[in-house]
């Protein structure tokens, strides 16, 4: 192996005709470069200028050193005092189309000795132009057109007076693309609720709806956030349809596309929660009462570039070309994918709710309000329920029941009055007999007494103990009414 060539010497003409040979034969540029002890960076710049020259071996062994060098632009050149001046706006438009390069370009330009440098320097000079002429497309926004919504980075601290626990309150701006007329408030957090409670008390403090409103791929609102079919949450969906207005996430990592937003937000934070930096609050009221004041202050101050203020661009521009607000108010649902077991109920918060017995098995969808529990499948409601907070308790509507199920159900009640008897002079022996025990008041057995098929035992809190005593009631009331 011979020995590698010192730092700054050029490369002898020997060892590029070995490297061409090498090539030609099929060999990598690492490997070339290892066996000519040299780098492979040397390597593939020594191939790339005989390949744009077409120079191949049979043509290189034929040429002189002196030759050679010319022909790959490593002669000797001539200092110049300046720089050679380059049309990199031309070379743009050239590198736009298929399968040209900068080394093409560049090479090109040598043939033509349109400029004299190497090809690093070159590229150099070109990347240094791309970055003082990046062009940015400017946005035109209409009026009432687009309204930008999105939550600030920094937070505000409320601490409850009793608890002593901490809260940080994240605030939400929106802002209208035309006049860039801003509201800002504090929620307990960026959760679905209060992401969409925020977006109505934004159109109510607006007067009217925009055309769409632009959020971020927050994922209160952006389920999916694709760059060309983002996901939008069903609950948000259904606030849209409500205020017929049109839901348009912008790009997940490209913050141009709510620039508006983003100088809000900055406004939000220099000129709101700043100078509240030093104010303690207990509560969220009092907290928005304070963003109020500042942000009417903010809306009211003169804009330097328009020459008005917020206000009153958004009063010219903006209010007139709103939509008028829905006469009912938006009622705020969850919605949830359930399957139906095999009891023809679905859990919802740990309370179960009947669907018709055919749907067993399948998914349905749940959309749960405050007041309503509802059951879809297939985009048609099967089942409404009244929502019920107690837990681990069945919500049961005698038509979702099977024939043979509510056949049973219904002379379960008839039977139920004479095995009553029985049961109470089986069981409440036993109780007697226990009654010292103290620990024997909490076992399920202690209370069928005062049990009935409608009213189920209170005060279950272990989910595996009421399957228990439901299993021993349904053995009692079918035992009895067999031999009834």
């Amino acid at each position: 192996m011979s020995k590698r060539t010192g730092q700054g010497a050029g490369l002898s003409m020997d060892k590029f005709r070995e490297i061409m040979r090498l090539h030609e034969l099929g060999h990598s540029q690492c490997s070339i470069a290892q066996s000519c002890a040299v780098a492979r960076s040397t390597v593939q710049d020594y191939i790339r200028r005989a390949t744009a020259k077409g120079l191949s071996y049979e043509q290189i062994q034929q040429l002189s050193d002196s030759e050679a060098k010319t022909q790959l632009g490593k002669g000797k050149r001539a200092v110049k005092e300046k720089l050679e001046t380059i049309d990199f706006t031309t070379l743009e438009i050239e590198l736009q189309r298929k399968g040209v390069t900068l080394a093409l370009l560049w090479q090109e330009g040598i043939d033509k000795q349109q400029w004299d440098c190497s090809y690093g320097t070159f590229c150099r000079r070109y990347n240094k132009w791309k970055v003082r002429h990046q062009l940015t497309m400017r946005q035109v926004y209409k009026a009432g057109e687009k309204l930008f919504v999105d939550y600030c980075g920094p937070t505000v601290e409320v601490m409850h007076p009793e608890t002593q626990t901490v809260t940080k309150a994240q605030i939400f701006v929106a802002c209208f693309g035309a006049s860039n007329y801003t509201y800002a408030e504090a929620t307990p957090s960026q959760e679905l609720p209060h992401w969409i409670g925020a977006h109505q008390r934004a159109l109510q403090f607006f007067g009217g709806v925009p055309e769409c409103i632009v959020p971020d791929n927050l994922k209160s609102g952006v389920t999916d956030p694709c760059r060309y079919e983002p996901g939008i949450n069903r609950s948000y969906e259904e606030f849209a349809r409500h205020f017929n207005v049109v839901i348009l996430p912008a790009r997940p990592n490209k913050p141009k596309d709510k620039a508006k937003v983003e100088k809000a937000v900055q406004e939000v934070e220099r000129q709101i929660l700043a100078p509240l930096r030093h104010e303690r609050f207990t509560n969220f009221t009092d907290l928005n009462a304070a963003i109020l004041v500042r942000l009417q202050h903010l809306n009211d101050r003169v804009m330097s570039g328009y020459g008005v203020s917020r206000q009153v661009l958004f009063e010219q521009v903006d209010k007139p070309a709103l939509k008028a607000l829905p006469s009912q108010t938006f009622t705020f649902a969850r919605w949830k994918t359930a399957k139906v077991n095999l009891d023809y109920h679905l859990e919802v918060e740990k309370h179960y709710y009947s669907v018709p017995y055919w749907y067993v098995q399948r998914e349905v969808q749940v959309k749960i309000a405050e007041h309503l529990i509802e059951v879809f499948h297939d985009h048609q409601r099967i089942a409404v329920h009244e929502r019920s907070r107690v837990q681990y308790r069945h919500s049961t509507v005698a038509e979702h029941m099977p024939p043979n199920i509510g056949h049973i159900s219904a002379n379960r009640k008839s039977a139920f009055s004479l095995g009553q008897t029985r049961l109470a002079v089986t069981l409440v022996p036993k109780l007697k007999r226990s009654s010292t025990r103290k620990h024997m008041k909490n076992k399920p057995f202690g209370r069928f007494e005062a049990c009935n098929d409608s009213q189920p035992p209170m005060g279950l809190n272990d989910s595996k103990q009421l399957v228990g005593e439901r299993m021993l009631l349904a053995w009692w009331v079918c035992d009895d009414y067999a031999r009834f």
